[in-house]
């Protein structure tokens, strides 16, 4: 293993800046799951890179954001614990939206005192913009914090991905793998498929919805070809209730159908999904709740 070089990197920034796309992005597949809506990311997930001669082991954050629950509370934790110690913290801005006071906020509390080997600013969603106007968000993000790299991008496209990665590489220090090689992430089964059925229905529904929802796997067994699953949505009111099922039960039909999409290809079996689902009242500000759920 001469020359081998490994490392944790942590992905943090605000709210739908897109880190979840570019942590995707970096290790050339899908290993958290993304959507249009705000804090997506409930977990520090760690998706992993393995080459011959390096190995990067990527830590996807949730948003960090003043927040308004006790989920909020936890999810900002463990923004905090992702960044302590490793080689290089990236902090993602949104180019397209516009460098801001959010950011400010984020680099204040995660970047600007952590203890990192690198601190490196990555600003995403260049393909929006007029070339005339990424200047100007890179000259803000340059405000923000003492960089070490400050990398325009786009994680949708993959322009500036390259790039990104091989400087990475240069700040990681010489050692073993931390994960045997064939390691993609260190989630659980269970959880994976969890969060694939959640990312189908946050897609489906509408703005009152995808922050109370989660996802809990029952049963998982697999026979032959076939792999059954039992799993609980859970929410927070009986009218979210009435929304995720639908008329006729056509909303909870169209997420185990996008959800078994997702699962097939990764288990490598036909899947037989048997979705339910359940009201938990405010389980966001609930600490025995939060428990149960895995939060």
């Amino acid at each position: 293993m001469s020359g081998f070089r490994s490392g944790i990197v942590a992905v943090v920034g605000r709210p739908n800046v897109g880190k979840s796309t570019l942590v995707n992005a970096l290790v050339g597949q899908k290993i958290a799951i993304v959507s249009d809506k705000p804090q997506t990311t409930r977990a520090d997930i760690r998706a992993i890179l393995t080459t011959d001669d390096v190995q990067i082991v990527f830590t996807d954050t949730p948003g960090f954001h003043k927040p308004r629950t006790l989920l909020g509370s936890r999810l900002n934790d463990l923004v905090s614990d992702a960044v302590d110690g490793v080689d290089v913290v990236i902090m993602v801005v949104d180019g397209a939206s516009g460098v801001g006071r959010g950011d400010a906020f984020v680099a204040e509390r995660q970047v600007v005192h952590a203890r990192a080997g690198a601190r490196f600013c990555v600003v995403n969603k260049i393909d929006q913009l007029a070339h005339t106007k990424v200047i100007p968000q890179l000259a803000a993000a340059q405000e923000l914090a003492a960089w070490d790299e400050i990398v325009p991008m786009s994680a949708l496209t993959g322009d500036g991905i390259s790039t990104l990665r091989d400087l990475i590489v240069g700040r990681l220090p010489e050692g073993p793998p931390l994960y045997p090689p064939e390691d993609v992430t260190d989630q659980p089964l269970e959880v994976r498929i969890a969060e694939l059925v959640r990312e189908q229905a946050l897609a489906v529904t509408r703005e009152e919805v995808p922050h109370s929802v989660a996802v809990v796997v029952d049963e998982m067994e697999r026979e032959g070809d076939l792999t059954r699953i039992h799993a609980s949505i859970v929410v927070e009111r009986d009218s979210q209730k009435g929304i995720l099922i639908g008329k006729g039960g056509e909303t909870l039909k169209a997420i185990g159908t996008g959800a078994r999409k997702g699962m097939e290809p990764m288990l490598g079996t036909k899947v037989y999904l048997d979705l339910h689902v359940k009201v938990m009242k405010e389980w966001q500000r609930d600490p025995k709740a939060l428990n149960r759920l895995g939060y």
